[in-house]
């Protein structure tokens, strides 16, 4: 696995060890295609009174598919991301991010990821991920 200065992340909003405002999430490897991180919610991320907002949500979704990749050394962009919001996340949860490889043809990538709380799904992300460097009209 990559640093984050390694991998371009170092001043990264979700993950950056360079930014002061980081959400500091630290990914690890739960198997081979798998990545988790503990997350800890706090009513300075909500959009609705009590309510994480949506784009965090979808932020971390995404972070967690990206450092799947990193973790295969693998620099990659989102070109698609769909998220479903499965129920409103309080603003003080402490949540589990996963993600995980669905398919890899380089230079394009597939992932899924979920935000959990007490084994509840509370959203779920898929996504395209293409290597740095290549287009998805290519």
């Amino acid at each position: 696995m990559n640093s984050d200065a390694e991998n371009g992340h170092a001043h990264c909003l979700i993950c950056g060890t360079c930014n002061p405002d980081s959400l500091g999430l630290r990914f690890r490897d739960v198997d081979a295609n798998t990545v988790c991180a503990r997350f800890q919610a706090h009513p300075g991320l909500q959009g609705y009174d009590g309510i994480l907002h949506g784009g965090v949500t979808s932020a971390l979704l995404d972070a967690a598919m990206t450092h799947c990749l990193f973790h295969r050394g693998v620099q990659a962009v989102t070109g698609d991301l769909y998220v479903r919001f499965m129920e409103p996340i309080p603003c003080h949860l402490a949540l589990d991010v996963r993600g995980w490889i669905v398919s890899d043809t380089p230079p394009l990538y597939q992932l899924k990821a979920q935000l959990v709380h007490d084994g509840r799904v509370m959203a779920w992300a898929q996504a395209k991920f293409v290597e740095r460097g290549w287009s998805l009209d290519a």
